[in-house]
């Protein structure tokens, strides 16, 4: 798997906002792996109802057994994805899932930020090179990095 500038990471249920950062990003000239673009193998379309629809595709996911294939199969991809990029960029708020990936980031050394901003101060979010507050941040930082 040949490696983006950013693996982007965020809620299914704020999919709009995170397209928005995916958009930002590209528009940089900056290539970026996202969650809400991958088809994960094309086969989830077939067995994931909703895949297209935020709200049906967490309900269909959330219901799913841990162990379940369909979950083993979307996690692979993304966390092969996320070891192939250089960056991480978590859209705030998020999941625990996001913090997880973050965490995971961080361990592989590679340099994290966020947009949006965070409910509460946490100790951990010193994870992130650096914490935008908006879109409009992040796309001024992209222009000059």
């Amino acid at each position: 798997m040949s490696g983006h500038d950013f693996f982007i990471a965020g809620r299914w249920r704020d999919r709009d906002r995170v397209r928005s950062v995916v958009d930002t990003v590209r528009a940089s000239g900056r290539t970026a792996y996202c969650f809400i673009d991958h088809a994960y193998g094309g086969d989830l379309g077939a067995v994931a109802p909703g895949h297209g629809d935020p709200a049906r595709f967490v309900e269909f996911t959330e219901a799913l057994a841990q162990d379940d294939p369909v979950i083993r199969q979307i996690f692979e991809a993304d966390l092969a994805a996320q070891r192939a990029a250089d960056r991480f960029l978590l859209v705030l708020p998020a999941g625990i899932a996001g913090h997880i990936e973050a965490g995971i980031s961080f361990g592989l050394g590679k340099p994290c930020f966020a947009v949006g901003v965070p409910d509460k101060t946490e100790t951990l979010y010193c994870v992130f090179t650096r914490m935008f507050a908006d879109l409009e941040a992040l796309a001024r930082w992209l222009r000059t990095a």
